[in-house]
């Protein structure tokens, strides 16, 4: 089975895999407290028009997909407080916004391969200037949510008693915005941009049936991200699979399993009772 880690390809991904692994769920369980899951999947279809914008311009397309992303997660925000009532409103006008972008700009992409890479993911393809920057980037995700946990758990909650506890609000949700679109965009070259709000929400979903307090849920959330990636890897190696979609799969199997068995578990609780 550790045969897999003779390759150097596969120890990159491994290494990418599980420090995404680490990040995404702090980003994750923030946006699905706030009400915001889709927000992943507007953000990574924005990002293909930056990584198309990348290879017609000449940069690392991943480059491309951060600035798009950042721009994309400002003007989420921005429509989300002109139209609070219908906030969700805002993660389909970007995502329309960005997949038309996108679209368009495809069509001027002289080499295709490249540019589908993305949709699905490729992380059997990091370079070593992938893995760095991947590795820059997760140390300061984490160390970002870990001195900011207070503040970001308030705000995810209620905004409104947030700003009364004299939390700086907007500063806070600056920082976050700008997190999820590095995390989102970066993300996207591994496991793909028509999956990425998959990982960013199914291990949070798996966390919250086991967590009992919203540390718990955190802690757990990344250590099922983990399983899911490494284990997403392996199959994926031996089955000849593609890496990304194997790992949400998997990931969406474990929820069903844990709901079944929490409703089971219910239900067995409450025979006794019945009889």
């Amino acid at each position: 089975m550790l045969a897999i880690l003779e390759y150097d390809f596969m120890r990159r991904a491994f290494i990418v895999g599980i420090l995404l692994a680490a990040i995404i769920p702090c980003i994750g369980i923030i946006v699905v407290l706030k009400r915001l899951s889709m927000i992943g999947d507007a953000l990574s279809h924005t990002s293909l028009a930056g990584v198309a914008a990348g290879l017609i311009i000449g940069i690392n397309p991943i480059l491309g997909a951060v600035v798009t992303c950042i721009v994309a997660a400002f003007g989420i925000e921005l429509i989300r407080k002109r139209i609070p009532k219908y906030a969700e409103m805002s993660i389909a006008i970007v995502m329309s916004a960005g997949i038309g972008l996108a679209g368009v700009l495809s069509g001027f992409v002289k080499n295709n391969a490249n540019f589908n890479s993305f949709l699905f993911g490729s992380i059997v393809a990091i370079s070593d200037f992938e893995l760095i920057l991947v590795a820059c980037i997760s140390c300061i995700v984490l160390l970002t949510f870990i001195l900011l946990y207070k503040e970001l758990f308030f705000i995810s909650l209620d905004e409104r008693a947030a700003r009364l506890a004299g939390i700086p609000v907007g500063p806070i949700n600056f920082i976050f915005t700008i997190l999820t679109a590095v995390t989102v965009s970066i993300a996207a070259r591994t496991v793909g941009a028509l999956i990425v709000s998959s990982l960013m929400v199914v291990p949070v979903a798996c966390a919250m049936q086991v967590g009992k307090s919203y540390f718990q849920t955190v802690v757990y959330s990344i250590l099922f991200a983990i399983l899911f990636t490494v284990s997403g890897l392996f199959i994926s190696y031996y089955a000849r699979l593609k890496p990304g979609g194997t790992i949400v799969l998997i990931g969406v199997i474990c929820l069903v399993l844990l709901l079944a068995g929490k409703k089971i578990l219910t239900l067995f609780r409450q025979s006794p009772g019945q009889a």
